[in-house]
């Protein structure tokens, strides 16, 4: 009998350290034997707990033949105040990976601050399959357990910024932390019967031989239980929705995530439909990748390589980021040259590498500029599209949900009496957060004149 009563003990003990230890784990330094594949160290003198007001984690991921477009992109999207892993396709040859490495590892600015990191162990990505999904979540898991930051953007190796990390860093110093900036929409058109209703078999999930995704003959009828969205691939999610998708207390994230692996092109639908099913979430969405695409004749599946001749509207547009560019174009040149004030083979201008001048050359790290931001005019550009973008004339309207806007804007006492708000109390927080952000954003921006109604 005391051998049982002791069973029964260590049993619900187990269970009770992994419900409640476990979980706490997830943002705490991760070790040795998991850490991406290069040293970890960080000697930069911090004058505070943070000395940025943002930061930012991104993932890279390059396929074979990427590594040349990759080291540039790195080196333009720099900063020490952020956080960077690289994801080189399992697909790419065994020296180009290391030679990825190699370049990281070999860096004295990235060896000297620490937050550069290439993944060791590769995913093999399939084009239009799931594995790229996978390798996202994978690197999202891995930036939550390894550093604090506020937001995860994803890019690939065809991406480039068309603004300076300071620039991206003050733009963003005011925008609430748990706005997700994900294009989305929940009229599929086409893609209802073309996305919707085939099921593929993704041969990455099980293979390490890449190959086509395969089409099984017998189609699926639409999900009642949830609603599809679709959207853009490429996202700026806040940390508090990332760690939802990892170890979301609702079982959503899990369920379409096997629903997901077997759907046409799923990284465009995998986190729109997440976030806007979500009844915490799906009230945090800006409409906007903030990425500047323009795409092939109708049905737009594929972006169109950008030239010179769109450099006028990349610069107009007063987004971020911009995809997608061939190796070495010309018009990377150009910005280079005329946004990022980068010279050859050197960082962007910021004014943690600032010798004294716009135009100076940004090689090396200048411990006593640490925590210092160098702004341009493109910063005061990006902060009306992202006042516009969060302004209460388009915010509301252009989200996945409008169902408990009016709540929000008549404030908690409304709330109240939103039957659908009260199954979930600590979703009635995360929206009365939203809403008081979004105002106080919003009235910021109105006193420094930047907001036009």
């Amino acid at each position: 009998m005391g051998i049982k009563i002791f069973m029964v003990c260590f049993m619900l003990t187990s269970i009770l350290y992994f419900l409640l230890f476990i979980p706490t784990r997830l943002t705490k330094p991760i070790s040795t034997t998991l850490r991406p594949h290069m040293n970890y160290s960080n000697n930069i003198p911090k004058t505070g707990s943070q000395a940025y007001p943002v930061t930012f984690a991104y993932l890279i991921s390059a396929s074979k033949g990427d590594s040349g477009k990759l080291k540039r992109l790195l080196r333009a999207l720099y900063h020490p105040g952020n956080y960077y892993l690289i994801h080189m396709d399992y697909g790419a040859p065994e020296s180009e990976h290391r030679g990825v490495v190699e370049y990281v590892e070999n860096d004295p600015v990235f060896g000297q601050v620490g937050n550069v990191w290439v993944v060791e162990k590769r995913n093999l990505v399939t084009y239009r399959g799931p594995t790229m999904l996978s390798t996202t979540l994978h690197a999202m898991a891995m930036l939550l357990r390894s550093c604090k930051w506020d937001w995860f953007i994803n890019l690939s190796a065809s991406d480039y910024p068309l603004v300076t990390q300071d620039d991206l860093i003050q733009a963003f110093s005011k925008v609430p932390r748990h706005i997700n900036f994900i294009q989305h929409s929940g009229n599929l058109g086409w893609k209802l019967n073309k996305r919707g209703k085939p099921i593929i078999i993704d041969p990455g999930l099980y293979s390490l031989k890449k190959s086509e995704i395969w089409w099984v003959s017998k189609q699926r009828a639409l999900p009642t239980s949830f609603k599809l969205y679709t959207g853009s691939a490429w996202t700026i999610l806040s940390r508090s929705f990332s760690e939802y998708c990892i170890i979301g207390y609702e079982n959503l994230p899990r369920i379409l995530l096997l629903y997901y692996t077997n759907f046409v092109s799923s990284p465009e639908g995998y986190f729109q439909t997440v976030i806007c099913n979500s009844k915490g979430y799906k009230n945090t969405t800006a409409n906007s990748d903030l990425h500047y695409i323009t795409w092939d004749n109708p049905p737009k599946q594929h972006p169109r390589s950008l030239g010179l001749k769109d450099y006028r509207k990349m610069v107009s547009s007063s987004r971020p980021f911009a995809r997608k560019f061939k190796k070495n174009d010309p018009v990377l040149d150009k910005i280079d040259r005329e946004l990022l004030k980068r010279h050859s083979g050197q960082f962007s201008f910021g004014g943690w590498c600032s010798q004294g001048g716009r135009h100076k050359a940004c090689s090396g790290l200048k411990n006593e500029n640490y925590g210092v931001l160098n702004i341009g005019p493109a910063s005061r550009k990006l902060k009306a599209l992202l006042a516009k973008t969060l302004s209460s004339n388009n915010f509301r309207k252009q989200q996945c949900s409008i169902t408990i806007t009016k709540s929000l804007l008549f404030g908690a006492e409304a709330m109240k009496n939103d039957e659908e708000i009260k199954q979930c109390h600590c979703c009635e927080l995360l929206q009365q957060e939203t809403a008081t952000s979004i105002y106080e954003f919003e009235k910021t921006n109105q006193k420094a004149g930047r907001v036009n109604h």
